[in-house]
């Protein structure tokens, strides 16, 4: 409050006061603005520069490439390193649960999950610019990843019954083993896919999927997320399906089978289900209280690890739980590249959707805390993450929402937390495993739905965005009903396309406006939306908020006929035919001698009657409304004499205003359109000027010969009203015969 009431005090106080002459661009160019001289440079000498090397240059790379050099050797150890061990401790405890979880979702063994959560976690301490976001497992990468594993190693390719000597664990492990090769083929192709893009300094990508696509996405597949887990919380054996329409037949299958609901998996996960929202309810509460979040999940996953173990819950009530986890790293493996043609689209797909949260997440943060982080850096990071870590049997990863914030919230400064985070994955990896083994799945399916529950409160943002912007809500919707409906890989690329559909709408149907002076300012404004702005008489001041170019270049002229009620075809036609019914007039006053009295009557803005009584009683009037030419009398003819003073000026306008404010750049189409519309409206006698024009798109114009012996830059003016006074000085001028 205190700043709008000062911003009320200088509005009111503070005044300025120009006085200057008129300019146009032709008075600029010539007069205020020189040119730099540039020195122009041969491909040769561009190559030669770029690729000269020097020890400045080669420590920026090395700086650029390394971003922990930058803060690691100025680490205020007594000021950070505490709360980096809290946030690292806490985030660690957080990692095992939802890798041993996502991995699920993944359609790979559990134990991959945890690898998938040291690697690349250990890996982006030294080559990310973001100091808080937690990098690793998520739930819809996971899905993702899931989905193609399923389609290329679905459960039929592997008999579950015993056939020649071979039992259906074998079978399992077979199927595992073929579907984590898939996992890292993916994973080793989309971290060379990101790694290729950061090279190329691609890291502009992310913008073309908006939030409102990515929240609308990420709900579907959370709706995805949720159908996939339904089996393992009732305890019920389905096929997994995917592609389009996957989700309908997991849910139709789970609702088929709902009979066999196993009644100890439903109950073990109803209660962790009412423990963990309770304990993040508590977390939220008193968050601002709390030293670090109470770590619900391994609570969870502690306590119904030894209540299996103790209860033998697989054994007595044939609860699935998560099996065998070997215990050490595996050694590094080259990935099977005879699977790479049929998964390189959905590689690109998951490089960029998981690029575009990481560097979501990362601008958030950064913006928070004061630095900066880099687009093509975090590609080249996660690329390094994604493709080194599929030589270990790793996932695809991105950054964890909810495990960013927790890094953030208790305390953690830098990276240091996320390597100490990757510590204690791997102490578990390496001695604890183990333990583990008999931990429900259901327990695991629990803590997965508990986690999206932060995405399904993105269906708040609909009532918002039918509010604010009908067109983003409209992205949002079709993001999720695609998603849902087609599956997330042709999900994505439905909302992509219509996000760009969109953005060529907005193009091609912009608002057009006639604007007004806000009287005794300098300022224009639309005279539909405000009472006091007023039309300046005999000139329209005309205004797209759109670039001109060739999608919208009809529309542009169609609307500015429509706008300023003065269509030069139109007129152009009465004039001809006004003249020849005067010579046709003039004929037949030689021959009969008849008297015509012409009387010429101003309606009402551009509409405009000319009436004629001829000496037999006989009575006609013709119409101009709007630049259309209308004839009263029911044959369409008006066989009388015209005044050629009458149709010498056939509008009340005589300039027209092009406000180039909103206009971004034009190309060819665009410029011959403009011209087009100078030269009619000026055989009618109306001036077109364009107003408020910036130096790119006099650029523009320049490269497109737009300036002729006709068309020069005077006609070109700096500002609007700069071109409000030249046409209220030069007035109406006779239309060229």
């Amino acid at each position: 409050m205190e700043y709008e009431s000062e911003a009320e005090n200088i509005s009111r106080t503070l005044m300025y006061h120009v006085d200057r002459p008129v300019y146009n661009e032709g008075c600029i160019e010539t007069e205020l603005l020189h040119r730099k001289q540039k020195k122009t440079q041969t491909i040769k000498q561009k190559l030669s520069q770029s690729l000269r090397c020097s020890s400045k240059k080669l420590q920026s790379a090395v700086y650029s490439f390394l971003p922990i050099l930058t803060w690691l050797p100025s680490y205020p150890v007594k000021k950070y390193l505490l709360g980096d061990i809290i946030s690292g401790l806490s985030t660690g405890v957080m990692q095992l649960p939802q890798g041993l979880a996502y991995a699920m979702l993944a359609a790979v063994p559990p134990v991959y999950g945890l690898y998938s959560s040291f690697y690349p976690v250990l890996l982006y301490t030294f080559f990310g610019t973001s100091r808080h976001v937690s990098i690793g497992t998520f739930a819809v990468i996971s899905l993702m990843i899931g989905g193609i594993v399923v389609r290329e190693v679905p459960d039929s390719m592997f008999d579950i019954t015993t056939v020649n000597g071979t039992n259906n664990t074998d079978n399992q492990l077979a199927r595992d083993a073929m579907r984590v090769k898939v996992a890292v083929a993916v994973t080793f192709l989309t971290g060379i896919i990101q790694f290729c893009l950061g090279l190329l300094r691609f890291g502009f990508v992310a913008i073309y999927l908006t939030e409102p696509l990515v929240r609308g996405f990420t709900t579907a597949a959370a709706v995805h997320v949720v159908v996939s887990q339904l089996k393992y919380l009732f305890g019920i054996e389905t096929k997994r399906y995917s592609g389009p329409l996957s989700v309908i037949y997991s849910f139709i299958a789970v609702v088929s089978k709902i009979t066999t609901t196993n009644t100890t998996a439903i109950t073990v996960a109803l209660i962790c289900i009412v423990f963990l929202v309770g304990v993040k309810e508590i977390n939220e509460r008193f968050k601002k209280k709390l030293p670090v979040p109470i770590p619900g999940e391994i609570i969870v996953v502690i306590i119904s690890t030894g209540v299996s173990y103790g209860m033998k819950l697989h054994e007595n009530y044939r609860v699935d739980v998560v099996g065998e986890i070997p215990v050490g790293l595996l050694p590094p493996v080259v990935p099977d590249f005879s699977i790479f043609a049929a998964v390189i689209t959905d590689s690109f797909a998951i490089a960029i959707v998981s690029f575009s949260m990481a560097a979501s997440m990362s601008k958030i943060f950064a913006l928070k805390h004061g630095y900066t982080v880099n687009g093509n850096q975090e590609l080249i990071a996660l690329g390094l993450c994604n493709f080194s870590g599929s030589f270990f049997q790793t996932f695809a990863v991105t950054c964890s929402m909810s495990r960013s914030l927790v890094q953030e919230s208790t305390g953690g400064k830098t990276q240091i937390a996320g390597l100490l985070a990757s510590v204690v994955v791997l102490l578990v990896i390496v001695a604890f495993g183990f333990v583990f083994e008999t931990l429900p799945q259901t327990v695991l399916a629990a803590i997965i739905m508990v986690n999206l529950i932060g995405m399904f409160k993105q269906f708040r943002d609909i009532p918002l965005l039918w509010i604010t912007s009908r067109i983003e809500l409209a992205i949002w919707f079709v993001a999720f009903v695609a998603s849902v409906l087609l599956g997330l890989d042709y999900g994505l690329l439905v909302a992509v396309a219509f996000a760009i559909i969109s953005v060529i709408y907005r193009t091609q149907s912009p608002k057009y406006t006639i604007l007004g002076q806000i009287p005794k300012t300098d300022l224009y404004c639309d005279t539909e939306e405000y009472e006091e702005v007023m039309e300046l008489s005999g000139i329209k001041i005309f205004q797209a908020n759109s670039p001109l170019y060739f999608a919208n270049s009809e529309l542009y002229v169609n609307a500015l006929k429509k706008k300023t009620g003065v269509d030069p075809v139109a007129l152009l036609a009465v004039k001809k035919k006004g003249q020849k019914k005067q010579e046709k007039a003039k004929n037949q006053t030689k021959t009969t001698n008849k008297k015509i009295n012409s009387v010429v009557k101003l309606t009402n803005g551009q509409e405009m009657g000319v009436k004629h009584e001829l000496m037999d009683g006989e009575t006609h009037t013709d119409l101009v409304r709007n630049g259309q030419f209308v004839t009263a009398n029911g044959d369409g003819e008006a066989d009388c004499e015209q005044s050629l003073s009458f149709l010498d000026r056939l509008t009340g306008v005589h300039s027209i205003i092009l406000d180039f404010t909103p206009v971004t750049f034009i190309d060819s189409v665009g410029a011959k359109a403009l011209k087009s519309i100078m030269k009619e409206y000026d055989e009618i006698g109306v001036t077109v000027i364009v107003g408020a024009c910036s130096r790119a798109v006099m650029e523009d114009l320049s490269k497109l010969d737009f300036f002729d012996g006709s068309i020069t830059r005077d006609l070109v003016f700096p500002s609007v009203h700069d071109a409000v006074l030249y046409c209220q000085y030069k007035g109406p001028v006779d239309p060229l015969e």
